[in-house]
């Protein structure tokens, strides 16, 4: 079971804004940042459900593409974050819908951040 996960990013701020908007759907939301200012030459921003960060971004060259899924609570919020990735900037990778060649109730959608990592949300349930 993984903690957590981390990408660079070339644009700090804008990525930051990008998944800030992005995961909002996921019930995801910024939990801690980090810089110099703490001592450290790292500067992240570490996104999470419920006040702990699982999802990290730091300002550096990117360490990809990489693929990312972040589990959705329903087919609405896939479709919600669907619709925030590309008012944030995102590219089309994969509209929601159900992938059977997965399993009959996998639903997903896929997208391009900033980057060009290819983010997906998927709900494993039939609502």
């Amino acid at each position: 079971m993984l903690d957590h996960v981390g990408l660079r990013v070339r644009d700090f701020p804008k990525a930051k804004a990008f998944y800030k908007a992005v995961l909002a759907p996921l019930e995801y939301e910024l939990v801690k940042e980090i810089g110099p200012e703490m001592g450290v030459e790292y500067v992240g921003a570490g996104f999470g459900p419920r006040g702990k960060p699982e999802f990290w971004i730091g300002a550096g060259t990117p360490n990809g593409p990489v693929h990312v899924a972040f589990l959705a609570p329903n087919r609405a919020a896939v479709d919600a974050f669907y619709k925030a990735a590309l008012a944030a900037g995102a590219a089309d990778h994969g509209p929601p819908g159900v992938r059977a060649h997965y399993h009959p109730n996998y639903f997903g959608a896929f997208v391009l951040d900033l980057d060009g990592n290819n983010i997906e949300a998927v709900c494993h349930t039939t609502a």
